[in-house]
């Protein structure tokens, strides 16, 4: 198991974290309503029981991990449990642990989630009870194996210089291609956003029923569309919340996916549908999406499952003279809970899902570690199954991540669920719903306690 940290690979850094480290945090700021702050930690915690059992929550995706764990390491009391986890930002996560919060007991010790933006409520108190993330930078974790994750990977989950949890992998969008389709058409990848849109207009009149993707699926239509357009429509600055719809690239690119939505080169079905698989599996000329569509989609028995050599992933795309960043899909994060009554269980368990040998063999995505990362961009790259420079390509997208994104305690996905999906499946076209769109955002924002910018 090789768990020591590699300090920066070749992978070109996203941002720099800065970690705010001390021995002993307020008891008001961690404690929460009672007890003494451990001062190796920086948290209240329970009475330790090195026997006791750990109880996991993984999604399904995440359960072949943990069974290794627990096969590999079958001194370590385990119990895994699967949910969810908190996908389309569910609030399942939350939800459970106010119910608990309730009980005063109950927790599990470690929950996986999908969603990025849960430190903003995990990391506080809440009625009394302690937050339910732990304090992993206060001397629980090690500063080396903290910084061995990629530059800019714990930033989502790191409150007033603290982090509270664990990046699993990270999702930069790229552009996936079919190396055969174009080819046989004659068409070069596309690098810009102007190009995307000008290749779904040829592709429509020259071959029609091929397609450039879909707007099917929340998260493609939030973050790899809107997000990687510089949309300033999901923003977060301190408490105040803003969503505008009206700057240009939230315009721009609100007429591209109702243009390429009208010639049929953007579908409306979800790329994890059965017509969608059934329909278009062999008519993808190319997508937009995240780096875990590598073994998602294109490396799955049930969904594309490619041939060798068909497709290829390509630098992200852009606006024409603009920056040159990207969206982000997701990345799932590991929590610890403050709660847990077998601290080094738990750690032992985290070290391993993020940055053992393991993790980066079974991971479907880019990992949040440096050498789990390297592990795996170089077996994608060597077993030849994509075509061009991935290990160039992810690591671009990986190091180009717009940093105008907010990370609010609420999901951008759910709004788009309820307004966006039903209105393109009846034929309307985005643009006349984005003013229920943005007010649905607000409205969200005001429920959830933030001062909403008018």
């Amino acid at each position: 198991m090789a768990m020591a940290p590699q300090h920066r690979s070749h992978l070109t850094r996203i941002a720099a974290v800065g970690f705010t480290l001390a021995g002993v945090v307020s008891l008001s700021a961690c404690a929460g309503g009672g007890g003494e702050v451990n001062s190796e930690y920086g948290f209240v915690t329970a009475e330790q029981d090195p026997e006791s059992t750990i109880t996991v929550w993984v999604d399904a995706a995440r359960e072949p991990i943990a069974t290794a764990f627990q096969e590999e390491f079958p001194d370590v009391p385990i119990s895994i449990e699967t949910y969810d986890g908190n996908a389309g930002g569910s609030g399942s996560f939350q939800t459970k642990m106010a119910l608990f919060d309730q009980s005063g007991e109950g927790w599990p010790d470690v929950v996986f989630s999908t969603q990025t933006n849960d430190a903003s409520w995990a990391a506080k108190e809440t009625n009394g009870v302690q937050a339910f993330a732990a304090p992993l930078n206060q001397g629980y974790f090690d500063t080396d194996f903290l910084d061995g994750f990629t530059d800019g990977a714990l930033d989502p989950i790191t409150v007033d210089g603290t982090v509270y949890g664990l990046r699993n992998d990270l999702a930069p969008v790229s552009l996936w291609y079919n190396e055969t389709l174009l080819t046989e058409f004659g068409y070069d990848i596309p690098t810009t956003w102007e190009e995307y849109e000008a290749l779904g207009e040829k592709l429509a009149a020259e071959h029609p029923g091929y397609i450039l993707g879909s707007v099917g699926d929340s998260f493609v239509g939030t973050y790899v569309y809107y997000w990687g357009a510089q949309a300033p429509i999901f923003q977060l600055d301190g408490d105040t919340f803003s969503s505008n719809f009206e700057d240009e690239h939230s315009v721009a690119m609100t007429t591209m996916l109702d243009n390429m939505v009208a010639n049929g080169t953007l579908i409306t079905d979800s790329v994890f549908s059965a017509t969608f698989v059934e329909n278009y599996s062999d008519k993808i000329v190319a997508i937009p999406g995240p780096a875990w569509y590598a073994g998602a989609i294109f490396q799955n028995p049930d969904n594309v499952n490619a041939d060798p050599g068909e497709f290829g992933v390509a630098d992200p795309l852009y606006w024409e003279g603009e920056d040159q960043v990207t969206g982000n899909v997701g990345g799932g994060v590991w929590y610890a809970s403050s709660h847990s009554t077998n601290l080094d269980a738990v750690k032992t368990f985290l070290e391993y899902v993020t940055a053992s040998e393991t993790a980066a063999a079974l991971a479907t995505g880019l990992p949040a570690y440096d050498s789990a990362a390297s592990e795996w961009l170089a077996a994608q790259a060597e077993s030849g199954f994509f075509v061009g420079d991935f290990e160039g390509a992810i690591s671009t997208a990986a190091a180009s991540i717009w940093s105008g994104w907010g990370f609010p305690n609420f999901s951008p996905e759910t709004a788009y669920a309820e307004v966006v999906v039903p209105a393109l499946s009846e034929g309307t076209p985005i643009a006349d719903v984005t003013g229920d769109w943005q007010q649905k955002y607000l409205n969200e924002a005001q429920v959830n306690g933030y001062t909403v910018a008018q």
